[in-house]
């Protein structure tokens, strides 16, 4: 399979509107081809309760992850009770990586909770979700700053993701959904500016892929990710 509208190491377009949440603490929206997903984050004074007889108090990060109905093609059922076993993982996934780059303990006593609403999906959902909860964080560590609630930044690195993966013997980055669902490998790699990995989670679909392939697919990986965060920096202030 060879894309026509774009070479198989270009990302799609990716646009990211910080503060765009009225009432949220920090909030963005990033358009990342068709794919649009919103991020907020709420501050609270509260703590789970592994966490609440910690001294000095820390502070604690989790991550909410939902599909809007109609956010696919056909509407997607909402998840009224309990999350099911694909939104778990990919929350768990956003909110480990946020808070590989939060210092949590500038927010003793505290818990961020970032929301990721995926408004239309076309592939690459959580890794958008990860890139729009990144710069709604960078959006409310920007006012605590200003307001004076913080003395110091609390991220310690840039943070974005983005997919990679092998469709009709071609290696690609930031696959689409047509993409998506035809890929023989699918890695999601998330990592920061410098080019520090902080997970890759996927694999092999069809059959057992190389270590070579594997650590091209990476470093495709990495390469897009400083691109990404190149694009969007200059929108995060």
């Amino acid at each position: 399979m060879i894309r026509h509208q774009r070479h198989p190491q270009q990302l799609r377009e990716i646009r990211v509107t910080p503060g765009f949440s009225r009432y949220a603490e920090g909030s963005a929206l990033v358009e990342w081809g068709f794919t649009k997903v919103l991020a907020t984050v709420t501050i609270e004074n509260k703590l789970p309760p592994h966490l609440r007889n910690g001294k000095p108090p820390l502070g604690w990060l989790t991550a909410e992850y939902s599909l809007l109905p109609r956010s696919t093609q056909e509407r997607t059922q909402r998840e009224r009770l309990y999350a099911g076993g694909r939104t778990q993982e990919i929350q768990r996934l956003i909110g480990r990586a946020l808070r590989s780059v939060t210092d949590l303990s500038l927010f003793g006593g505290k818990t961020l909770t970032v929301d990721v609403d995926v408004l239309e999906a076309d592939g690459g959902t959580r890794c958008a979700g990860i890139v729009a909860g990144y710069a709604a964080l960078h959006h409310a560590a920007n006012r605590l700053i200003v307001s004076g609630a913080l003395s110091e930044w609390p991220l310690t690195h840039e943070l974005a993701a983005v997919s990679v993966g092998v469709v009709g013997g071609t290696p690609l980055v930031d696959l689409e959904y047509a993409e998506d669902v035809r890929a023989e490998v699918d890695l999601n790699v998330v990592a920061t500016a410098d080019g520090q990995l902080i997970e890759v989670q996927g694999g092999g679909e069809e059959r057992p892929i190389s270590a070579e392939l594997y650590v091209q697919l990476v470093a495709s990986g990495l390469t897009a990710i400083k691109q990404i965060l190149d694009t969007i920096r200059p929108r995060l202030g």
